[in-house]
């Protein structure tokens, strides 16, 4: 499929995730104030909040919209099941508030908006929209409406993800990431900590929204602004440094999330001397994308299974941007198994260019035989 004819769907994409991060960056605001914030907890635990049914809601409406609601095929995290309970009646009701005053602000991005402000059933039917599972065959909108949620309730890194499979290959990815700021002076790193924004978190000016399509070459980023969509785009070029001795390693912030252990003693092998930058959700894509870190690696336990929305949009950014992203075998990752990434080799190792990846894909292997895992 020709590149060129992306173009209303690269479009639609990059405005719509830029109209869900000004949501977001919202809902964490008052997720700061006394009672202000909504925060549920689904079945494993992860607290979902108001923003994430909110920028499900959204998405879905939207594409709808925009192509058309026959065909239309999208795999996302949440479902409504704990929207639709009696006891959720006011978090069905902040939910909606956050939607519509989201999709009031349509026009401003370019973006459809309803006639009329919607209702509880029509915000319930778009969420539970999203309910596709992917698979070898087709198009699949691939969402992940607020990537690192315990980042967004903490009002640090998260993001917001959409991705476009077509028979099973990433065709786009879009990364809104509200709290990572468009210059890398504003980045700190302390010492073991997550990564933290200098500025004042949720201060729109200080995010950016990343995408690409695949084949093209090129990843671009466009600084969040308030109430309105950006006319500028900067070109993302991965880092050049290709010796790990001088390498940034990204990692999950959650211990339970990745072996942090396995990655340091990695790492330490490698000669690697900078400390971890450990960094909630996809903005690890992020920052190897805009040559902030060199590697991403992830090994998690061996029950956890990864899903396909946790990595699609950062993949394709990382590639079109120069870098390179497998698993720890050195294979392409599948897309076309449905909601998972089934056959992952042990982990999955993002890098910013191919030397660099082969040689930590070498001290993997090496590593592996000695270790315990």
């Amino acid at each position: 499929m020709a590149v060129e004819s992306l173009e209303t769907e690269i479009d639609t994409a990059v405005r719509v995730v830029h109209l869900a991060s000004s949501l977001c960056v919202k809902v964490q605001e008052k997720l700061h104030l006394p009672n202000g914030g909504h925060v549920t907890s689904k079945d494993d635990d992860s607290p979902v909040t108001v923003a994430d049914f909110g920028v499900q809601a959204i998405v879905s409406w939207v594409l709808a919209e925009v192509f058309g609601d026959q065909n239309l095929s999208i795999v996302a995290e949440e479902d409504t099941e704990a929207l639709s309970e009696a006891s959720s009646l006011g978090l069905l009701g902040a939910v909606s508030n956050a939607v519509n005053e989201a999709l009031s602000e349509a026009p401003k991005y370019g973006l459809p908006k309803p006639v009329k402000p919607l209702g509880s059933s029509e915000i319930l039917k778009a969420i539970s929209r999203c309910n596709s599972v992917g698979g070898p065959k087709g198009r699949h909108w691939v969402l992940d409406p607020v990537d690192g949620t315990l980042g967004f309730v903490r009002g640090d890194q998260y993001a917001v993800a959409l991705a476009l499979i077509e028979n099973g290959k990433v065709l786009l990815g879009v990364l809104g990431c509200p709290n990572y700021p468009v210059k890398k002076e504003c980045l700190s790193n302390g010492g073991n900590q997550a990564m933290k924004t200098k500025a004042v978190a949720g201060s729109v000016s200080k995010g950016c929204v990343m995408y690409a399509k695949k084949g093209s070459g090129q990843a671009w980023m466009q600084p969040l602004i308030a109430g309105g969509f950006p006319e500028s785009a900067t070109l993302l070029k991965v880092s050049s440094v290709d010796d790990p001795v001088l390498a940034t390693v990204c990692e999950p912030v959650e211990r339970a999330n990745s072996n942090h252990l396995f990655t340091a003693g990695l790492a330490n092998s490698m000669g690697v001397r900078k400390q971890p930058l450990r960094v909630y959700s996809m903005v690890k894509y992020a920052a190897i994308a805009r040559g902030d870190a060199e590697v991403f690696m992830k090994f998690a336990q061996s029950s956890y299974k990864e899903k396909i929305w946790d990595h699609a949009a950062g993949v394709v950014i990382v590639e079109e941007a120069g870098g390179v992203v497998t698993d720890a075998g050195g294979r392409n990752l599948d897309f076309s198994k449905g909601v998972y990434l089934e056959g992952l080799d042990r982990g999955i190792i993002a890098c910013s260019g191919q030397v660099l990846h082969e040689k930590i894909i070498g001290a993997v292997y090496a590593s592996w035989e000695s270790s315990s895992l």
